[in-house]
């Protein structure tokens, strides 16, 4: 009787238990939250670029807008080599320039004769969109395009009427080539041009020519669940990161304010008070270029680049879109594919196993004592699950205990994004022989890096054993939410992999006769073909030349002008620019900066001169 009675008791005390548990209130929503477009975008982590056009045939960064359609003829254009490349390097879809800013369209547009149907490739009735389209449904792979909002070669590009043109492209783009999972539109607007002929420069007001609500509208009404990618500071769905060098602030939030400046600062680090959620995407190329260039075939970023790429986007908040240039043959060069093959080989090595798995989770807080928000939550490997606090509690640790001295050296965190982005501070501490030993992530130069967490955070150190690790939230905007907590050991990778490719002078005598202008000195017995340029790397774009001539002096004592342009897209991605010349002798080349993006100085770090083979 007793041991019935004692039965019922254990029986009624669980049943109470489970019931106070369900009474539990679930946290608060805190601040702005994602769209479900967004969440899904988010989870992809990464997906492609792909770059083509008619600069793969002109070997420039921006077309003018003059380029004849008869240069487009690629041998061997096979859109499904594309999708197997981008598939097999982990690429979850691709996004397409379906136009550039040269204005060529990669489908039949029924509204220019600027496209592939004035092209000799198949004879003018070929649609490259739509071959990745269809490649890429049968990979499993999501598509996406970028439209250039600017065009070099449309002749009313800067006035109004213009604007029912590039709507009338969307709707093409957006209605005939199915569901699309982002549409990018790129930060590059406004200057010199074709323009049907007037080679022009022409100013736009970024913020309101292209009258962006209302394109928005159209967007949304063709396709709802699409994600809109913009800088232009208009309410888009992504944000740009501020640099197209691989990586994105170690504090990063999902946050921008609606209205305002937006700096980079803003770009780079998101927005602690922002009032809209507007997460980064760091887009980069596995070459120094967009577009495929073959003096590039020795510089595709070793697979040491691309994991220091990869935690520096995805485990910082953000999503990577890595760019897959297209060779002229019309194939992603076979570098590019077994580099990128690497790549995703190593980021599946890397978190194969995760050691959390068998630890067992405390934590110094759990919501209402309920098992709906215990500890052991952020181990199940469920996302609509997370251990949370009480609300008036924003500092807290939670403890993984191995049982067992392990080895490890990469710590990942995920925030409930649902309810809101809350960490702003936390720790991480590894117990080393009965110690507590701090733990930093050592891709940051200053502090230890522990800031915000958000969708994904990937924490790397040198390699501990020890017994157990402790997070601690040191101050969040709310009670936390933890979605999961992953511990991993990745293979260390050899230092010379981080080495870059780019060449170095000799030693030129250099000297600065004014501010914008340099001078090389020369050996007048070797005939030179090309100058290159490399300009100030970092976020400080003082002294960068844009726009730029070139002169050398001849044996007779007279200057003679070897080139003149722009550097196109130098200020976002400065990597090495080459201005190329019949091979000439001279005992000084003067490199004038005829226009610098900002400051009065030139500067660079560094400039080579190519001798002209024999």
């Amino acid at each position: 009787m007793k041991l019935k009675t004692l039965f019922f008791v254990s029986l009624l005390s669980c049943i109470m238990f489970a019931c106070m548990g369900n009474k539990v209130k679930e946290p608060k929503p805190c601040g702005p939250l994602p769209a479900e477009r967004q969440i899904k975008l988010q989870d992809m982590e990464m997906y492609a670029f792909i770059h083509y056009s008619l600069n793969t045939y002109t070997d420039q960064e921006w077309g003018y807008g003059n380029e004849s359609p008869q240069l487009f003829n690629p041998s061997d254009l096979d859109c499904r080599q594309w999708a197997r490349v981008c598939k097999q390097a982990g690429m979850k879809g691709i996004i397409l320039t379906a136009k550039h800013h040269c204005g060529f369209c990669l489908w039949p547009s029924a509204y220019t004769d600027f496209s592939v149907k004035s092209s000799p490739w198949k004879d003018g009735k070929g649609d490259v969109v739509r071959e990745l389209a269809d490649a890429c449904r049968e990979e499993g792979l999501k598509f996406a395009v970028y439209l250039s909002p600017w065009d070099r070669n449309h002749p009313q590009y800067g006035y109004p009427e213009y604007i029912d043109y590039f709507r009338n492209q969307l709707r093409e783009l957006l209605s005939q080539y199915g569901d699309m999972f982002e549409v990018w539109f790129d930060g590059a607007n406004g200057g010199d041009g074709w323009y049907g002929g007037a080679n022009e420069r022409r100013h736009i007001d970024r913020k309101t020519y292209y009258q962006w609500p209302e394109t928005y509208k159209l967007i949304r009404s063709l396709q709802p669940e699409i994600v809109i990618w913009a800088d232009v500071g208009t309410r888009a769905d992504l944000r740009w990161v501020g640099t197209e060098a691989g990586y994105v602030g170690s504090t990063n939030w999902s946050l921008m304010k609606s209205t305002g400046d937006v700096p980079f600062e803003h770009l780079h680090f998101g927005v602690e008070t922002g009032d809209i959620w507007v997460p980064g995407e760091t887009n980069t190329s596995i070459r120094p270029g967009w577009f495929y260039h073959q003096k590039e075939d020795n510089h595709v970023k070793s697979v040491a680049k691309l994991m220091d790429t990869y935690y520096k986007s995805v485990g910082r908040n953000s999503t990577l879109l890595l760019n897959f240039p297209v060779a002229p043959n019309g194939r992603i060069h076979p570098t590019d594919s077994v580099r990128g093959l690497m790549f995703a080989r190593m980021v599946e090595s890397v978190f194969k196993d995760d050691l959390a798995k068998h630890a067992k989770a405390t934590a110094s807080n759990e919501r209402g004592n309920s098992r709906r928000y215990a500890a052991n939550k952020v181990l199940d490997g469920k996302a609509d699950t997370y251990w949370a606090t009480d609300d008036d509690v924003t500092s807290a640790t939670l403890t993984l205990d191995f049982g067992e001295p392990t080895s490890f050296n990469r710590f990942v965190a995920e925030e409930y994004i649902r309810l809101g982005q809350r960490v702003k501070k936390f720790a991480l501490d590894a117990l080393v022989d009965g110690q507590w030993v701090p733990l930093k992530d050592q891709l940051v130069e200053h502090g230890d890096g522990l800031t915000t967490i958000g969708h994904r955070r990937i924490i790397c150190f040198p390699t501990v054993t020890a017994t157990q690790l402790r997070m601690t939230i040191v101050d969040s905007k709310a009670c936390p939410l933890i979605s999961k907590i992953g511990v991993y050991l990745a293979p260390e990778l050899k230092e010379e992999d981080y080495r870059t490719s780019l060449k170095h002078s000799s030693n030129l005598n250099i000297a600065f006769p004014s501010p914008k202008t340099m001078l090389i000195e020369v050996d007048p017995h070797k005939a030179i073909s090309a100058f290159r340029y490399f300009p100030p790397q970092g976020t400080d774009k003082d002294g960068v030349a844009t726009h730029y001539s070139l002169w050398g002096m001849l044996p007779d004592g007279k200057w003679e002008k070897l080139g003149a342009g722009e550097f196109s897209n130098i200020v976002n991605n400065p990597i090495w620019q080459e201005v190329k010349f019949s091979p000439v002798n001279v005992s000084l080349l003067r490199f004038e900066a005829e226009h610098l993006e900002s400051g009065e100085r030139l500067a660079y770090d560094d400039v080579e001169v190519v001798h002209s083979k024999e």
